[in-house]
């Protein structure tokens, strides 16, 4: 089948290339000249396990290609997806300019019927002014095309996405079109052999799953995170909580990790839009509102727990193993990280850091400054360092050589932001040790 995609970003580029992956012609079009031309060279612009053998081998075949011409796109497929990015408006709500200007350039170059798809993740009524969009567009032009509106709802995890795309755990499909649904099916088949995958429902109930399950998933951390808070105070260790409720096949283990807070480009921004979605709708979600401000406290966990160490950080180096917002992807939007590093330089605090992908993304958003040193490998960041702090759990990570850390800091203090490592073994090696809701923290005067 021919298929176009609107957007070559961490949803475009991986949905476009999974689909030419299984034998279909896929054209990915973008308005970011130099991304595109990049893409043609075979420069990946994101971070993605498996991604960019995957798009170089493709585009070698000939089922993968890339343009900035809309024209060409939209006369390519009878298939077009829209993914371009829905970052949050200034009051927290999806902003949705740009799906709408790709539905405009869709009415504006359709010459045949064809299916017009948003897999870009969008509030509850987007198809609808998707549908609208293209059919004034095509009144402007004085000429009448058939055509389709379906949400088909991404679900893909950053550091999995290829996974997550080639062997979906649901396909959901949102249209009041059988011929819709049918299309789609059979674009979809190749990753549907094993299991019934395909949920079909309405327009409206597809839009509405996405933002569910993402802010279903943000409420797992964020309650996990307030027990640890409250592990801390009672003397109980959230880790040994966590195996205890986790055991339990209604609640299990994925997403009850405590930590320093989520972030990415989903979590944050979808459970806001939700939020502000249900508000404009005259409904206050206050689960929605608790699970914002849980994680913004959280984000300032770790920062708290260095003060309560050092009291003053002025002057203070700090050593950080990890930027991304987590493992297996070079993203630092919404990061736990960014929210450490900005508030220790408000302390007048300097920051050594390495990341095993992130390093390019920490040096586009910072740029070069005088109380940040990104360094070339984990153990560079000791160097000079009063603490260490692990923000994001790279398995590089795991397992370290705890005498090393203690010989090269200043003063031997990990602050273990994910709880990978054991408090006895930190300890048993010479170095002070505070972790989220281990529950010792706050009963041995700081040596959690």
């Amino acid at each position: 089948m021919k298929v176009t995609l609107f957007g070559t970003g961490y949803v475009g580029l991986v949905t476009g290339t999974c689909l030419a992956e299984v034998g279909n012609h896929v054209l990915c079009v973008d308005v970011d000249a130099a991304k595109i031309h990049g893409l043609k060279e075979g420069r990946i612009p994101i971070y993605e396990p498996g991604l960019e053998d995957m798009v170089l081998a493709n585009q070698r075949a000939g089922r993968l290609d890339f343009t900035t011409d809309p024209a060409a796109a939209v006369a390519h497929a009878d298939i077009l997806f829209i993914a371009v990015g829905t970052p949050p408006d200034e009051d927290g709500s999806a902003d949705l300019r740009h799906v709408l200007a790709v539905a405009r350039t869709i009415g504006e170059h359709l010459q045949r019927p064809a299916l017009v798809v948003t897999k870009s993740t969008v509030p509850v009524g987007t198809a609808d002014r998707v549908r609208a969009e293209v059919a004034a567009a095509l009144a402007s032009r004085g000429v009448v095309v058939a055509f389709e509106v379906a949400s088909n709802p991404e679900f893909l995890k950053e550091g999995d996405a290829v996974k997550d795309c080639m062997r979906p755990d649901r396909i959901i499909i949102g249209t009041e079109s059988v011929e819709a649904v049918n299309k789609l099916k059979a674009l979809y088949a190749p990753f549907n052999r094993n299991h019934e995958r395909i949920v079909a429902m309405d327009l409206r109930s597809a839009e509405l799953t996405k933002y569910a399950a993402n802010a279903m998933l943000a409420t797992k951390i964020s309650f996990m995170n307030e027990m640890a808070n409250l592990a801390e105070r009672l003397g109980a260790d959230i880790e040994k909580v966590r195996l205890g409720i986790g055991s339990d096949p209604r609640i299990g283990f994925s997403f009850i990790y405590p930590g320093a807070g989520y972030g990415g480009s989903c979590f944050p921004k979808d459970v806001q839009a939700l939020e502000r979605t249900a508000k404009q709708n005259g409904f206050d979600a206050h689960i929605l509102s608790a699970v914002e401000a849980v994680n913004h406290r959280q984000k300032r966990k770790l920062h708290q727990l260095l003060i309560q160490h050092f009291g003053d950080l002025r002057g203070k180096t700090i050593g950080l193993w990890g930027l991304a917002f987590k493992p297996n992807t070079d993203d630092m939007r919404e990061a736990p990280s960014r929210a450490l590093m900005e508030a220790l330089w408000a302390d007048g605090a300097q920051v050594r850091a390495f990341d095993p992908e992130a390093m390019h993304e920490a040096r586009r958003i910072f740029g070069e400054r005088d109380d940040l040193l990104l360094c070339n490998e984990p153990y560079e960041v000791l160097e000079g360092a009063d603490a260490l702090v692990l923000i994001t759990e790279w398995k590089t990570f795991w397992s370290p050589d705890f005498s090393r850390i203690k010989a090269e800091l200043r003063e031997p203090v990990i602050f273990d932001g994910r709880n990978v490592y054991d408090p006895q073994q930190v300890e048993a090696a010479g170095l002070a040790y505070y972790g989220i809701g281990r529950g010792r923290s706050l009963q041995n005067g700081g040596a959690s």
